[in-house]
């Protein structure tokens, strides 16, 4: 009989996905990652990460697409549920993360769940309910100009309020840092209040730990990856490096990239300075010829596989984005990208690439579907929140080493040290 799983995670993006998992995984954890909704049961493992691709699609179709994540994983006998969002929080007053989260409270029965997007091991921390991205506030940073979801509010309260039927609450830091019990004893004030969603306060491991505890009974949590530090020790595990290893490497190494972020603009530039092989796409030259400029790119970087890395990026400023969705409408032009890239990606595994970096969310989503990746083993962590996988990519009969970036994690030398570290 196959085991209950402990922990069933629901992501809104393949990136966020992989985040989570790889935090999971070296908090002891073993872990699968799907891509979609499993059709069969997922054996050996204490937790299950589905990766959904619904942070920007309309609400209704990711509300639909999460509940029915919800149903399988409560088919395989789930304790607990993660409703896994950005650690920017992004979203719209629309949502999706609002109605998501309501849905699957209504779901399971339940009338409250804790939210946090914090992750101070990558730069995000919550106090007083306001997100910070480094030394700045949300609104101040580089999401302020986000293609799809600009965040204009760093008040955590305020965002999940306009977007969620019931009241928000905060669980404030000095609250936190009393402690796990002074934590539930705040919950249930909340409850008694009718408050629906609790903004919980978080600014080091420590706080993420506190929370983790407080919450072991919990049907669900709504959080960025950072509070799955604390759920593993709830079931008795601890870390090993066990869970972490992969297959030797192999194979020529790429780097496709779709991601507009400041941290992802470093990279590209960076791995330029270094003297790294790129090419970069125009949006509105795919919209013209689209497949010329995918030969052009492959024609491009056959012959220097065999001499290192290859970057194929449509990474641009805010500027530059903005003149280009005024030309082809915002949803065309980043879906135009998605899919080229897409396209690029599974040629270059054909093409013998085995070592396989992406960059930004939907690219990623869209890479993925397009090798016809179904699950994934998480591995060896490159920087906070990007591990190392291994997946068979069945679209194109081939095994393969894949990071997956959100768009605002990594360091300026992220391309390079990914394949140093998994060499």
């Amino acid at each position: 009989m196959t085991r209950p799983l402990l922990l069933g995670c629901i992501a809104d993006d393949f990136t966020g996905a992989t985040d989570l998992a790889n935090n999971l995984v070296r908090a002891g954890m073993k872990v699968v990652q799907t891509i979609g909704v499993p059709r069969g049961p997922v054996e050996g493992v204490d937790a299950v990460v589905v990766a959904l691709k619904s942070r920007t699609i309309p609400a209704a179709e990711a509300v639909a697409q999460s509940l029915a994540t919800l149903h399988w994983l409560r088919e395989q006998g789930c304790g607990q549920f993660y409703f896994k969002v950005c650690s920017t929080f992004d979203s719209t007053p629309q949502g999706n993360i609002g109605p998501v989260a309501e849905a699957l409270l209504q779901a399971l029965g339940a009338d409250f769940c804790c939210v946090t997007p914090a992750f101070p091991e990558n730069a995000r921390t919550v106090y007083q309910g306001y997100l910070f991205v480094g030394e700045v506030p949300l609104n101040e940073s580089g999401m302020r100009n986000h293609p799809l979801t600009p965040m204009t509010d760093a008040n955590l309260v305020r965002v999940m309020q306009a977007q969620s039927d019931g009241p928000v609450g905060l669980i404030p830091h000095a609250v936190v840092r009393a402690g796990s019990e002074a934590i539930r004893q705040r919950i249930a004030t909340l409850r008694a209040d009718g408050v629906r969603f609790g903004v919980v306060d978080a600014v080091a491991n420590e706080d993420l730990m506190a929370l983790g505890a407080a919450i072991a009974d919990a049907p669900l949590v709504v959080a960025g990856s950072g509070v799955a530090i604390g759920l593993p020790r709830n079931h008795g595990l601890a870390p090993s490096p066990a869970a972490a290893a992969l297959p030797p490497p192999r194979g020529a190494q790429a780097i496709v990239s779709g991601s507009c972020s400041l941290a992802t603009q470093q990279q590209v530039a960076e791995f330029q300075r270094s003297g790294g092989a790129s090419y970069v796409i125009e949006p509105l030259q795919l919209s013209q010829r689209r497949e010329a400029v995918i030969a052009a790119v492959l024609e491009w970087a056959q012959p220097r596989l065999a001499q290192g890395p290859v970057l194929v990026y449509s990474t641009a400023t805010p500027d530059a984005v903005r003149a280009v969705q005024q030309d082809l409408g915002v949803q065309q032009a980043g879906e135009l990208v998605e899919q080229a890239l897409a396209a690029i990606g599974r040629a270059l595994v054909e093409r013998g690439v085995r070592q396989l970096v992406v960059a930004g969310g939907e690219t990623s989503g869209a890479v993925v579907q397009a090798l016809g990746i179904q699950q994934m083993r998480i591995g060896p962590q490159i920087d906070p929140g990007v591990p190392w996988c291994h997946a068979a990519a069945t679209a194109c009969e081939a095994e393969l080493h894949l990071a997956l970036k959100s768009g605002n994690f990594g360091t300026p030398d992220f391309f390079r040290k990914s394949f140093e570290r998994l060499a």
